[in-house]
């Protein structure tokens, strides 16, 4: 068929090169009726040039539609020939100081870290090397097509939006002037018109749905019967899939197939046969037939010639008037007016919006030809960028629901255009205080997911594949949401206050619908069948992390707005937990003369959720009310009074109690699912808004309330109150052998509780929490990064959270706490901890995984033995807490925690009585140490008006009251600092003793303690019952010690024996035989042994046995036997001697064994006794040397 066109090709192609650009442009000027003159131009040239035949000739194609078709349009517009009416043009254009250079696929883009105002902000490489950022920290990446240079643009860049090329034309712009001033108005009113015809007809033929018929007015009156079988992409069906499809359906090569699909993928579309309508219709219903078994078919279409051949120079036609803009801020001026003007329908019938809307029945090549003209001409005036941003606000629901049912990336969706308008701050707030866009944005998001359980939470656990593929393109619009919020506002206005607060509306509507959502409940006895969906709910919480960072943010640069937003976020959690008692039972809870109503209510039974992303924004706008000071300003503001302690921490505490469960291996049934949901809880990219916010959540709590009714809620939930209070209960229940797990699961969550704790006294970096700021707190994560090894720039980056523009920190701070390592010949560069921040080390660090805490416990050690100091890791010196949190340390000198930190030092001083753990003592050390450390810091800060409250010490050397009658925390250490089965523990003990002393002795000498006066009014009233007391104590303390010390050697008696049975067993049957021989011969006394006569007695050898101090081998003393030595100093003594005043000469020729008649000096041999072997001592003499003496003379004797 292609043979027999070409002929007639040939003979079109002469007949259309006679045509007159001129003479048509001079018709259309004396036409009254323009528009339909270009109109049956276009419908007679237009099919003789495109689409005549089954392969496309784009060039001879372009050629043709240049001379006949565009030239003219041409000529009309500059009323000369172009050739010289466009350089008219451009001359007396004022360039823009816009860039705009749009990028291709691949292309090189450059975003200064320091300067652009958030990571979308991006040069051209022409640009940026122009530009001041080359000298400064960059960030290089390749676009992946549709963005434009943000060069000149004053919004998007905090210094230096200029490059040297666009800066010189900056001093002769004036913002407002119009650039149609510089076009006369016979260019203006012509340009009007035929870009006016021009854009309605693109946007007419290109979204034009009948496959047969083109529009009335573009109608032949001779119409061929020639038509395409036009094949459409999509992202479900594969090349292979495409490929044997149309080998079947066109009966063509494998390599035909393979073009067909390649240009298929890149365009969008491409017609596969050509032909009459019953050819064509033969190949679809092949293809349809072929692609349709399990997925949704191919779209396939039979579409006539004329109507592709006007498609195709439709869009022809929209990258010719991207082209023509450039010549002339006018021409753009111009064009944005015609797409934007309404049309005889009102809402939405703007060439613009047409289009827009239209944008997921229209094939890729065509979205992104009308993409790029948008960005060229519309996101290039400003004047027209903020109309424009109004028409895609009011579309933006209609538009996100065509991007999400359609089936193409979003690179090819004008939903895309997002990020050109939302990151401009002037527009966000204008959309947000104009067209409430962030609560439109958060609405839409909600629409479309309607799967909710029966408490409206969302739901994700029954997702089909369909569901969870929405799920994923949905997703994009909470990065709208970050785009818009990317900004924060320096100067609020009331009407961005009042938008705001209503966005901030529907954002906790969004988290009300995810606090509670996937609870799960412990399996018991079996195996859980089926893993559940845990992926798309933190998929969702990891995707809103910085967005509830930057909502965070945007509360905190205003005062009444943090105001409203707390009192809204706390109402409605009281909405999603009011009942938080979930109809469990009332119980009163008792420890130390504390009582405490909570309810009964157990994590390894009941139904437990770690997504609580309403309690921790309160937590979040808590920490800020701190920071800005607002709690302090207007506490008649706020409603802290109605806030319930025990309300703000049962969620928060439920979960952290899961975790610990999770840990000591009680939920091991419920698979790995939740294995990842818990590593994931603590993983760097969610812990900020989920771990970090729940600690926070409890210290907020725990302030406000008395720290005994805390500990005694903490420790019902950790299912551990009968341990602490019941007497002996611990004894009772270790006993019972049949209880292993039990006391394994038990031990670990004391330790999880204890380690809970610290975290609850210990974790102050946060602005708001401690007196910190945020240099401080990514100062402590690089310190403690740092301590576990030295670590690679990236390694140390990947360790560290980032914010919203994708940056640590860690470049301001890393040179005060690091050396760096240059790398060797193989090898990276390492950052090094410096040796004076190793003393702001924190064993119980709380973003430690195990693994890394139990490496970072070994390096400190290790560094320590090192330099030669003891092994104890004390607890480092904390900032102060801010005063909305400063009753936080009370925890540690309540009643209930001293009952614990005894209760468990008892065990250990009993060790033998009760299941206890080292890493459990360890950890009541640390809080010792705490509270020390505490109590100095208060006595050294103390003024003249203000008392020391804190008296830990002083609690600490209180015996326990009648019937128990306990010894003290103190007496207890005294006693645990010389067991034996403790050495790990001794240096700490020793440091907490040490540092038990020196806070006595500040507290004697403080003048402004209450406690010390009332202490010597004690005193002098009850002087003998101190006595008394004190010889009490000291008793206690010595029958303990003995107890231990009886305990331990018979404990080592016992061992020893298991150890030794052979040889135990050996000594008696030897018993044995002697005394037998020895009954049978004469008894001999050992002091008068006789060897006389022919019945002399037989003499037993004394057999000795030696231990080498080196090799710790036992060896018989016997001639045959390896060499033992001893190691002995030699050196010259005049002790003795009879001639003091003679001196030696050359004393180091001096021979000391030769002693000289004069007897000026003699020799003195010393000798630690150790024995070794000969051999053992020449491998390690250096060994020796350096441990016994320093250039000294050795010999062995």
């Amino acid at each position: 068929m292609a043979s027999e066109l070409e002929p007639e090709v040939q003979a079109i192609d002469r007949s259309l090169l006679e045509c007159s650009a001129e003479e048509i442009a001079g018709k259309w000027l004396q036409a009254t009726d323009l528009t339909r003159e270009v109109y049956q131009h276009l419908a007679h040239y237009v099919p003789k040039i495109y689409c005549r035949g089954p392969n496309p000739l784009p060039q001879k194609e372009d050629m043709l539609a240049q001379h006949v078709l565009l030239g003219p349009m041409e000529w009309y517009l500059c009323g000369e020939d172009p050739a010289f009416g466009f350089p008219k043009l451009e001359q007396a254009n004022k360039p823009s100081h816009l860039c705009g250079r749009v990028f291709k696929v691949g292309e090189p883009t450059y975003s200064c870290r320091d300067c652009a105002v958030d990571p979308t902000c991006v040069l051209c490489m022409e640009c940026f090397l122009g530009s001041i950022h080359r000298d400064h920290r960059y960030r290089m990446t390749t676009s992946g097509g549709g963005g434009f240079c943000d060069c000149g643009d004053t919004e998007a860049w905090k210094e230096g939006p200029y490059c040297q090329k666009h800066e010189l034309n900056t001093s002769e712009i004036e913002e407002e002037e119009d650039p149609l001033v510089h076009l006369s108005e016979d260019v203006i009113a012509r340009t009007y018109n035929i870009f006016a015809i021009m854009f309605r007809y693109a946007v007419e033929i290109l979204t034009w749905e009948k496959e047969s018929e083109l529009p009335a007015d573009l109608e032949m009156v001779e119409k061929s019967d020639t038509y395409y079988c036009m094949l459409f992409n999509d992202e479900v069906h594969t090349y292979e899939q495409v490929i044997y499809t149309l080998q079947k359906a066109v009966n063509c090569t494998q390599k035909e197939a393979i073009g067909f699909a390649t240009t298929v993928d890149r365009d969008g579309r491409r017609s596969v046969r050509y032909g009459d309508f019953q050819y064509c219709e033969q190949a679809k219903s092949v293809i349809v037939r072929n692609t349709s078994r399990q997925t949704k078919p191919l779209k396939v279409q039979v579409m006539h010639s004329s109507i592709v051949a006007h498609q195709n120079f439709g869009l022809k036609l929209l990258s010719w008037l991207g082209s023509i803009i450039g010549y002339s801020d006018g021409l753009r001026r111009i064009l944005c007016q015609v797409g934007l003007q309404e049309g005889p329908d009102g809402e939405n019938s703007s060439l613009v919006d047409r289009l827009m809307l239209s944008d997921s029945k229209l094939w890729k090549g065509a979205r992104s030809v009308y993409h790029q003209l948008f960005m060229s001409s519309l996101l290039m005036d400003l004047k027209y960028k903020k109309l424009f941003a109004v028409r895609f606000a009011k579309n933006y629901e209609r538009l996100q629901s065509d991007y999400v049912t359609d089936d193409h990336d979003r690179e090819f969706s004008v939903a895309d255009l997002s990020v050109q308008i939302f990151t401009v701050p002037s527009l966000a707030r204008m959309l947000i205080t104009e067209e409430n866009l962030m609560s439109i944005i958060i609405k839409t998001f909600m629409d479309h997911l309607r799967h909710r359980d029966a408490h409206g939470r969302f739901q994700f656990e029954r997702y089909t594949a369909l569901q969870a593929f929405k799920f994923r393109r949905v997703q994009s619009l909470i990065l709208d949401l970050k785009y818009v919020l990317i900004s924060k506002p320096t100067e609020w206005s009331d009407e961005l206050r009042q938008k705001f607060l209503e966005g901030f509306d529907a954002f906790l509507e969004l988290l009300k619908c995810m606090q509670g959502m996937d609870p799960i409940t412990r399996q018991v006895g079996q195996h859980i069948e089926m893993e559940p969906e845990w992926e798309a709910a933190f998929t969702l919480q990891m995707k809103l992390t910085h967005v509830i960072s930057m909502m965070q943010d945007w509360c905190a640069s205003d005062e009444k707005v943090l105001i409203e937003a707390y009192k809204k976020c706390l109402t409605v959690l009281m909405q999603c937990h009011g009942g938080y008692t979930d109809g469990e039972q009332p119980i009163t809870l008792s420890i130390c003369g504390h009582s405490v109503e909570t309810i009964r209510y157990c994590v390894s039974q009941e139904k437990v959720s770690i997504h609580l992303p309403v309690s921790r924004l309160l937590a979040g706008l808590h920490v800020l009310l701190s920071k800005s000071e607002v709690a302090y300003k207007f506490p008649e503001l706020l409603p802290l009074s109605e806030l319930s302690p025990p309300m703000l921490i049962e969620h928060p505490l439920r979960c952290l109690v899961l975790c610990a469960q999770v840990h000591a291996g009680m939920w091991r049934r419920n698979g790995f699912s939740l294995v990842n949901q818990i590593y994931y809880y603590h993983n760097v990219k969610c812990r900020r808004e989920m771990f970090d916010k729940d600690i926070v959540m409890l210290q907020t709590g725990v302030s406000m309330m008395d720290p005994n009714h805390f500990l005694m809620i903490m420790l019902s939930r950790f299912e551990l109150y009968q341990i602490f209070s019941t007497p002996d209960y611990g004894k009772r229940f270790s006993s019972e052998i049949t209880h292993k797990d039990v006391v394994q699961q038990n031990n670990t969550l004391i330790e999880e509780m204890l380690y809970l704790i610290i975290m609850l006294v210990g974790e102050r970096f946060s602005p708001g929490v401690g007196q910190v700021n945020a240099t401080d707190e990514i100062k402590r994560e690089i310190i403690h990064q740092l301590s576990i090894k030295p670590m690679a720039h990236s390694e140390l980056v990947k360790s560290l959270p980032e914010d919203e523009n994708k940056e640590t920190g860690m470049e301001s701070v890393i040179e005060a706490v690091a050396h760096f390592k240059k790398p060797g010949l193989t090898g990276r560069g390492m950052y090094e901890l410096k040796p004076e921040c190793a003393k702001e080390f924190n064993l119980y660090f709380y973003h430690f995984s195990r693994a890394e805490q139990s490496k970072a416990e070994e390096a400190q050690r290790k560094m320590k033995r090192q330099n030669r100091e003891d092994t104890a890791l004390p607890p480092p010196v904390l900032p102060p807490f801010c005063p909305l949190f400063a009753s936080l340390v009370n925890i540690l000198q309540s009643d209930v925690m001293l009952c614990i930190m005894g209760t468990i030092l008892q065990w250990a001083v009993e060790h033998n009585g009760y299941a206890w753990s080292e890493s459990m003592l360890q950890r009541v050390l640390h809080l010792i140490g705490m509270a020390l450390q505490e109590e100095k810091q208060h006595l050294e800060n103390v003024t003249e008006e203000h008392v020391v409250t804190f008296t830990f010490t002083q609690k600490i050397s209180k015996p326990g009251e009648a019937p128990k009658n306990s010894p003290s925390i103190l007496a207890m250490l005294e006693t645990l600092q010389n067991a034996p089965y403790l050495e790990v523990h001794k240096d700490m003990i020793r440091w907490i003793l040490k540092t038990f002393n020196a806070v006595k002795k500040m507290r004697e000498s403080s003048p402004t303690s209450p406690v010390a006066e009332t202490e010597g009014t004690i005193m002098e009233e009850s002087s003998r019952d101190k006595d008394k007391a004190e010889r009490k104590r000291k008793a206690e303390i010595a029958r303990l010690r003995r107890e231990k010390i009886m305990a331990q050697m018979s404990e080592m008696q016992r061992h020893f024996i298991d150890e030794n049975k052979e040889l135990f067993q050996q000594t008696l049957e030897l018993d044995a035989s002697t005394s037998a021989v020895l009954d049978n011969s004469p008894v001999v006394s050992d002091m008068t042994l006789t060897a006389l006569g022919p019945t002399q007695t037989q003499v037993p050898e004394q057999r000795q046995f030696v231990t080498c101090i080196l090799c710790q081998e036992e060896q018989e003393v016997k001639v045959e036997s390896r060499a033992m030595v001893l190691a002995a100093f030699v050196q010259r003594s005049t002790v003795l001697s009879k001639n003091r005043s003679k001196f030696i000469q050359d004393p180091e020729k001096y021979d000391p064994l030769f002693m000289h008649p004069d007897l000026s000096c003699g020799t003195h041999t010393s000798s630690c006794g150790h024995i070794m072997h000969a051999h053992c001592w020449q491998r390690r003499k250096w060994i020796c040397v350096s441990l016994w003496m320093k250039k000294r003379v050795f010999t062995v004797g």
